[in-house]
């Protein structure tokens, strides 16, 4: 009897330290997945921005074409490569799919820039990439709303929190790309008829 004391204790503390490192490698997991989702965004982002310079150079040999417009562009697109965390980087990619959404309603006042072949094939190559971009995220935020939760919930937390692991910030939408587009339509004789 004296010795089944010891072996219950021996059992249960192998059975805690068991638990604790499933848990430790399933947070593992959770933050691998998070690094593997941005990554896979961050492969698109670089495409998107390794074709803008060829979009801006198109809509330069516009010569009526707005100045204002591609240096908006540009600006943002050196803010996007330039941000360090995820956040950072989610708020510049938010200013720069805004920036591309003025440049293509820009665009569509320019018949003979639209009527370009190149233009017409890289701005649709950066339409595509924008929607391979929000696919991504939403695998992105699901990857770490998952981790997140697993770091809060009882009794991962501890295991967490002895491991340093922080949340994750999600990869939201700018502000700017919530507000409602405005479209307006110029009819011959200035007003549709009633």
């Amino acid at each position: 009897m004296a010795l089944a004391v010891p072996v219950i204790l021996v059992l249960a503390a192998l059975t805690v330290f068991g638990y604790a490192v499933s848990l430790y490698n399933r947070l593992i997991f959770l933050k691998n997945q998070c690094d593997k989702s941005w990554f896979n965004i961050d492969v698109i982002l670089k495409q998107r921005h390794d074709e803008l310079p060829k979009l801006i150079s198109v809509c330069e040999g516009s010569m009526k074409f707005e100045r204002d417009t591609l240096e908006a562009v540009i600006k943002a697109r050196a803010g996007a490569v330039a941000a360090g965390s995820v956040g950072d980087r989610a708020r510049a990619e938010g200013e720069l799919s805004g920036a591309l959404g003025k440049l293509f309603a820009v665009a569509e006042q320019y018949p003979e820039l639209k009527s370009i072949q190149l233009f017409a094939q890289i701005s649709s190559r950066v339409s595509g990439l924008e929607s391979e971009i929000a696919d991504r995220r939403e695998f992105y935020n699901d990857a770490v709303m998952n981790f997140n939760v697993a770091i809060e919930s009882f009794p991962s937390n501890f295991v967490a929190s002895f491991a340093g692991m922080r949340q994750r910030e999600l990869f939201r939408v700018a502000e700017g790309d919530k507000a409602d587009v405005q479209i307006k339509f110029n009819f011959p004789g200035g007003s549709p008829a009633a």
